[in-house]
C-alpha cells in the first residue's frame, strides 16, 4: 500500500541520516591498487580552478609538460562539470623518499606568459593532482571557538581536513597602497600516506597531502641529464629547502620546478581513505536543518489532521444529513462548486506538460537520491553523480510520457501526438539552449568549463535517440488507459465565481504556498550551492534524503491546506493554482541563490556571474516543476477525495 511504502522510505531515510558517512564505505566500480616497493607511479593534473572564476585546463600556464599530452578516459559528468585530466612528468617510486626532484625548467618568462601567471594568482586559483584517484589536498586543522586545535580522542592527534588542491602563488605587498609583487609555488613536498598489508608487504594509497613553495632554485652549471641544485642542500625533515628567496614572476626570468616526496604508514585503511576528504564542521547545522524541517512539517501536519478530522468530518456529515432531510436547504461551502470543480482549466495541455516534466524530474531526483544512500555515487568516481542523473533523466521519460498522456486523455484532448511532443521538447530545449548559449560565451574564453562540441552532440543523441522515442512509448500507454471518472458531474454552464478578499488572490496565495516548502529546505540548500560553486564535496545523503522527503510531504501539505481554504471560498480554479502554490518556493530558490551570490561569492567578471545565474534559473525551473507537480498531485487527490465522499444528486 502507498502508506506502507511512504512509511519504508522515512524509516530508510532516517537510517541512513542517522549513519556517519564518514566512517568508512565500500566505493562500488572503484577497486584498490596493490603497490610493490619501487613501483612507478604518476600524477596526473586536472583543471586549475577558482572560486572568482572560470576553471582553466593545467597546461594553460607555463607548467612542465610531457612530450605527448594525453587525457584521461572520462566520463559524460566529467566532462561538463569542466575536468579536464591529462598525464605529467611527476613520478613517483612507492615507498621511497626523495628530495629536490627536478620536473623541469622554463628558461625565460614572456610577458604572456607573466600575465597568465599574475591573473592566476590575483583570481586565488588553485593546482589540482590527482594520485591513485585522490586528489592532491592542503591539510587544515580543526580548531574550536578559542582557536585552539580539536584533539582526536582516538588518536591523541589534532584533527585535520583536506582543502583540495595549492594555490598557483602568492600576491605579496610591502604597503597597503604600494605595488604588488607576484610569487609562483614551484615546489611541492608530497606526503604520500600509504596502508601495508603485513603478509603481503603490498601497499595501497590511503592519503596524498601537499605543502607548496616558491623557492628562486640556483645552481651552478645547468645539466638537463642530472640537475644539480645549490638551493637542495639542507635538513630533508623541512618542507622545502632552506635559505633560499621566493620565486618572482616577472617576464625574462628563469623558473625551476621542483618537488619532494615523503611517504608516511598509515593505520587507516583503503575503504575509509576519502573520509578526511568528505569531514565537515558543520554537522550540527545539517541536523538543525532536519530539526528545522521537521517542525516545519509537524506544523502543517497539525493544520491538515485539523481540516481533515474536524472540518471535513463535519462538514461532510452536515452535507450527507442536509440531502436526507433537508433538500431544499441551499448549499454552502465547497460543496456549493461540486458542479464546476472538475471543470478543465485554460490551456490543459501546456498543464499536461508541467505536470509531465516534473513527474521526470522528480522520479530522476528520487532515485539518484537512492542510489546515493545506498553508497554507490562515490566520491572517488569524478562526474557520477552527474552523469546518473543525466542517465536516469532520458529513461524516466517514459514516466513523463505515460503520466502526460493520462492527463490528456482526462481532459479529453484528441491531439496526443502534438503535446507529447511538447512534453518531449519543451524542458530540455530549455536547458540545452541555455548551455549552448553559455558554451558560446565560455569558448571565447578557453575555459575548461566549454563543453567540447562531440560533447554536445552525444547530449544531443541522448536526447532525441532515446528520451524522445521513450517520451512516445510511455504517452502511448498512458492515453490508452481509461480515464478515470470523476466523483461528481460538471454543469454545462460555468458558476461565476464570487469575489474573493484579497488574501485570497492567486498570487498571494502562490508567494504565501511557496514559503513554508522553502523554509523546510534552505538551510540545506546553503551546502548544496556551496559544494557547487565553492568546490567543497557534499556526501551526506542521508541527511539530505530526509529533507527531501520533508520537502515533498510540505509541498503536499500547504496545498492541500490553501487548495480547501479557496473552495470553501466557492473558487473551483484550483488547477493551476495547486500548481504554483507550492511551486512558487522556486522563486525563493532563486532569491536566495542571489542574496548567496552577494554574500558568500567572491565573483567579480561577467561571464561567471551570467553562468551563474543562468544556471540558477535553470536549477530554480526544474525546482517549480519537481514541487508544482508534487502540490498538483497532493490537490488532485484531495478534491477527488472530499467530493467522493458527500451525495451529490
Amino acid at each position: 500500500p502507498p502508506a506502507a511504502m511512504r512509511v519504508a522510505v522515512l524509516v530508510l531515510a532516517l537510517c541512513a541520516a542517522l549513519a556517519n558517512p564518514a566512517l568508512g564505505f565500500y566505493l562500488p566500480g572503484v577497486a584498490p591498487q596493490d603497490y610493490a616497493r619501487d613501483d612507478l607511479i604518476n600524477f596526473k593534473v586536472n583543471s586549475i580552478r577558482s572560486d572568482k572564476a572560470l576553471p582553466m585546463e593545467y597546461y594553460k600556464l607555463p607548467y612542465c609538460q610531457p612530450d605527448h599530452i594525453v587525457s584521461s578516459a572520462e566520463n559524460l559528468g566529467e566532462v561538463l562539470r569542466g575536468d579536464r585530466i591529462f598525464n605529467s612528468l611527476y613520478q613517483i617510486q612507492m615507498r621511497l623518499d626523495e628530495r629536490c626532484k627536478v620536473v623541469c625548467r622554463v628558461v625565460a618568462l614572456t610577458p604572456p606568459q607573466v600575465k597568465q601567471i599574475h591573473e592566476a594568482i590575483e583570481y586565488e586559483y588553485r593546482v589540482n593532482m590527482i594520485l591513485d584517484n585522490l586528489p592532491a589536498a592542503e591539510v587544515r586543522q580543526h580548531l574550536d571557538e578559542t582557536g585552539a586545535p580539536v584533539i582526536n580522542e582516538e588518536t591523541g592527534l589534532p584533527r585535520k581536513y583536506y582543502e583540495r588542491g595549492f594555490p598557483v602563488g602568492i600576491k605579496v605587498s610591502e604597503s597597503e597602497d604600494g605595488p604588488h609583487s607576484f610569487y609562483i609555488n614551484n615546489h611541492a613536498r608530497f606526503t604520500i600516506l600509504y596502508h601495508r598489508d603485513p603478509d603481503t608487504d603490498l601497499a595501497r594509497i590511503v592519503g596524498f597531502e601537499v605543502e607548496p613553495a616558491s623557492v628562486r632554485h640556483q645552481y651552478d652549471r645547468w645539466d638537463d641529464a642530472s640537475p644539480r641544485l645549490k638551493t637542495c642542500a639542507g635538513n630533508a625533515d623541512e618542507p622545502h629547502p632552506l635559505g633560499e628567496s621566493p620565486q618572482l614572476v616577472s617576464a625574462g626570468e628563469e623558473i625551476v620546478f621542483t618537488y619532494d616526496v615523503v611517504f608516511k604508514s598509515s593505520p587507516v585503511r583503503w575503504a575509509s581513505r576519502w573520509d578526511t576528504y568528505l569531514q565537515t564542521q558543520d554537522r550540527e547545522i545539517h541536523w538543525f536543518s532536519v530539526v528545522n524541517s521537521m517542525m516545519i512539517l509537524l506544523f502543517l501536519s497539525g493544520m491538515v489532521a485539523m481540516i481533515m478530522i474536524r472540518t471535513l468530518r463535519r462538514d461532510i456529515t452536515q452535507y450527507n444529513q442536509l440531502e436526507t432531510v433537508e433538500e431544499t436547504a441551499e448549499e454552502t461551502g465547497w460543496k456549493l462548486v461540486h458542479g464546476d470543480v472538475f471543470r478543465p482549466p485554460p490551456a490543459p495541455g501546456a498543464l499536461s506538460v508541467c505536470i509531465g516534466t516534473g513527474s521526470q524530474l522528480l522520479g530522476m531526483t528520487f532515485v539518484t537520491m537512492v542510489f546515493a544512500v545506498l553508497g554507490f555515487l562515490s566520491p572517488a568516481n569524478r562526474g557520477g553523480l552527474m552523469t546518473a542523473m543525466l542517465t536516469l533523466f532520458v529513461f524516466m521519460g517514459v514516466v513523463n510520457g505515460y503520466v502526460t498522456g493520462r492527463m490528456l486523455r482526462g481532459f479529453a484532448l484528441t491531439d496526443w501526438t502534438g503535446h507529447t511532443a511538447k512534453t518531449a521538447l519543451a524542458f530540455p530545449s530549455v536547458v540545452f539552449g541555455v548551455v549552448f548559449a553559455l558554451n558560446l560565451l565560455i569558448w571565447g574564453r578557453r575555459s575548461a568549463a566549454a563543453v567540447p562540441f562531440g560533447t554536445l552532440v552525444a547530449l544531443l543523441l541522448l536526447w532525441g535517440a532515446i528520451n524522445t522515442p521513450l517520451v512516445y512509448v510511455g504517452s502511448y500507454f498512458g492515453f490508452k488507459t481509461t480515464p478515470p471518472e470523476t466523483p461528481v458531474r460538471t454543469n454545462k454552464i460555468p458558476r461565476q465565481v464570487p469575489p474573493q478578499p484579497w488574501y485570497m488572490s492567486p498570487w498571494f496565495s502562490a508567494l504565501v504556498g511557496g514559503v513554508l516548502p522553502f523554509g523546510a529546505v534552505f538551510i540545506e540548500l546553503f551546502f548544496i550551492l556551496t559544494s557547487m560553486w565553492l568546490h567543497q564535496t557534499y556526501y551526506i545523503f542521508g541527511i539530505l534524503f530526509l529533507v527531501y522527503v520533508i520537502l515533498v510531504l510540505t509541498c503536499a501539505e500547504i496545498t492541500i491546506v490553501l487548495c480547501y481554504f479557496q473552495l470553501c471560498g466557492e473558487d473551483y480554479r484550483w488547477w493551476w493554482r495547486s500548481f504554483f502554490t507550492s511551486g512558487s518556493s522556486a522563486l525563493y530558490v532563486f532569491l536566495y541563490s542571489a542574496f548567496y551570490f552577494a554574500t558568500k561569492l567572491d565573483i567579480t567578471r561577467t561571464v561567471p556571474t551570467i553562468m551563474y545565474f543562468c544556471y540558477m534559473g535553470l536549477l530554480s525551473l526544474g525546482f517549480l516543476m519537481i514541487t508544482g507537480t508534487v502540490g498538483f498531485v497532493s490537490c488532485l487527490g484531495f478534491v477527488r477525495a472530499i467530493y467522493g465522499s458527500v451525495k451529490i444528486d
